[in-house]
């Protein structure tokens, strides 16, 4: 990453950004915790991220909290976020099957100010939870001109492209074609000739591919679906359409809840199967989960009010690469591995692999 200051008056190096996402991995969640964590590093855990040593008293002597918090808001968010999400991909261990990646935005709702709409981003994850890219939105535009930029860094030979209705886009179709890859789009009555096309097949002579039977979070669930292939569809490269049905029953009250989506793919028939294609739609829905909700609950982003310049951008992309890293490592608590985590000052360092 490129370091904005000027040479003048530096006595910290810039690898002691280092320290903070080694703070946010300990768990904390605020510019003032990661400030804390610092200060009351162990001399070795400082000199790792390259600090040196006072040349008189032999010792390493922490930079100050508002030093923390200057040297995030210089960074660079774009690159702070290239270079997390190329140490992420290059971390990760091949994974068996195709690969999915969803694309989907969210706003920092605590970073608005009175002159400025609040920050918003679009990241795209892999269904397992491990954000690979993210982009700032521009404020006067929306996440439509921002999903090619977003995939551009990545690797998407073979891989499934997931997202909500608002990039059921041609351009968007087109793209992971050019990059060898497949679409995964949902479809809904933004695209109303699209939609009443894909109502339209007699579904219910369709043969049943996939039918599932869950019990959850106080609820009875079944989740259907049924594919067609297509000769033609108005929506480039699709192959096939799909219906996914789901019936929900809250144990409590008892309502009964009946949602029919559908969805068209650039996946030929036969080459992935009904359950395969299931467990694609419903990990796709799962990012809320995986991602929103452990930024707004575990790292407490929904509650921030940090605005000032990158530093909305900045700790987001801190908290995707301690959600990656411990994902990536087999944990799905994330709250629990963070204080477990926090309750060692080398555990880290040695948990991104830097000790």
């Amino acid at each position: 990453m490129p370091d904005p200051r000027a040479r003048r008056g530096i006595r910290y190096p810039w690898t002691a950004l280092l320290t903070a996402a080694a703070a946010v991995l300990a768990g904390a969640v605020s510019l003032t915790a990661i400030g804390e964590w610092v200060a009351d590093a162990a001399q070795r855990v400082l000199a790792r991220p390259g600090f040196r040593p006072d040349p008189l008293t032999g010792l390493v002597r922490p930079p100050h909290a508002t030093t923390v918090r200057l040297v995030l808001a210089a960074a660079d968010g774009d690159a702070l976020d290239r270079a997390i999400g190329r140490f992420l991909q290059e971390r990760q261990a091949p994974a068996p099957g195709r690969k999915a990646i969803a694309a989907d935005g969210k706003t920092l709702r605590g970073s608005r100010t009175a002159g400025r709409t609040a920050t918003a981003l679009i990241a795209a994850m892999t269904h397992s939870g491990q954000v690979l890219a993210q982009r700032q939105i521009d404020g006067k535009s929306n996440e439509i001109p921002a999903f090619a930029p977003l995939l551009n860094d990545i690797d998407l030979t073979g891989a499934v492209i997931t997202a909500d209705a608002l990039h059921t886009q041609h351009d968007h179709a087109a793209y992971p074609h050019e990059r060898g890859a497949h679409h995964l789009a949902v479809v809904k009555r933004n695209h109303p000739g699209l939609h009443e096309r894909l109502r339209r097949p007699p579904w219910r002579d369709i043969h049943l591919d996939h039918i599932e039977r869950t019990r959850a979070h106080h609820r009875d669930e079944i989740s259907r679906q049924k594919t067609a292939a297509f000769a033609h569809i108005d929506y480039p490269h699709a192959r096939q359409a799909l219906q996914a049905m789901r019936w929900r029953r809250d144990l409590g009250t008892g309502k009964l809840t009946i949602e029919r989506i559908h969805l068209v793919t650039s996946l030929p028939p036969g080459a992935a199967g009904g359950s395969e294609l299931t467990a694609r739609i419903r990990s796709h829905w799962r990012i809320e989960n995986q991602l929103h909700h452990v930024r707004d609950r575990t790292f407490q982003e929904d509650a921030s009010k940090i605005r000032t310049r990158n530093l909305p951008r900045v700790m987001a992309g801190l908290h995707n690469l301690a959600i990656g890293i411990h994902r990536q490592d087999g944990h799905t608590n994330i709250a629990a591995v963070l204080r477990r985590t926090g309750r060692g000052h080398q555990r880290p360092l040695t948990t991104p692999g830097l000790t």
